[in-house]
């Protein structure tokens, strides 16, 4: 772990962290962990909670390295019953990253195998989400899915879930 000096209070904060952690106080689910949970409930094309089968509290979960359709906007109701038919008190695996700034956990959710995001890309449910200057994890998926015409690519331009929340805002 790398210090900047020049700023102490943040010194201090990776020392009480790191503390916190030998001590088995810093919340279970870390970057990368890995745990087994059932799908209780969909909210939209990349968000869903799922119950870990330790008994703990069910997570929201926002799928990692997509961007699926307001639920507002074409395709968003499609994108929803499709994920929530294909995963719906199924046993998933969850792989989390890190909890994104409105309190979901960031992860991939696996299905026998199955990775949903890329799924959902592959069947033109979702974009692959796109930060700074990458196409995002499943930019051969999406343009596989351009290519065949699948789902929202039936549209002559779809607009991408943050263009459509740049202009219009979220749907609820």
């Amino acid at each position: 772990m790398h210090i900047n000096w020049c700023r102490p209070w943040l010194a201090r904060s990776h020392v009480l962290l790191l503390l916190l952690a030998l001590a088995g106080l810093v919340p279970s689910v870390a970057h990368s962990a890995r745990w087994v949970g059932a799908v209780t409930y969909v909210t939209d094309g990349d968000t869903l909670w799922v119950q870990p089968e330790d008994g703990s509290p069910a997570r929201k979960i926002r799928l990692d390295g997509i961007d699926a359709p307001e639920i507002c906007q074409p395709y968003g109701l499609e994108a929803r019953d499709a994920l929530a038919e294909r995963v719906s008190w199924q046993q998933v695996v969850v792989i989390s990253r890190r909890t994104d700034d409105y309190g979901r956990l960031l992860a991939r959710i696996q299905l026998q195998g199955l990775d949903i995001g890329q799924w959902l890309v592959l069947n033109g449910l979702a974009w692959s989400y796109r930060y700074r200057h990458s196409d995002g994890p499943y930019a051969a998926d999406e343009a596989r899915a351009r290519a065949s015409g699948a789902g929202l690519w039936r549209q002559e331009r779809p607009m991408p879930p943050r263009l459509f929340r740049q202009r219009h805002g979220r749907c609820y």
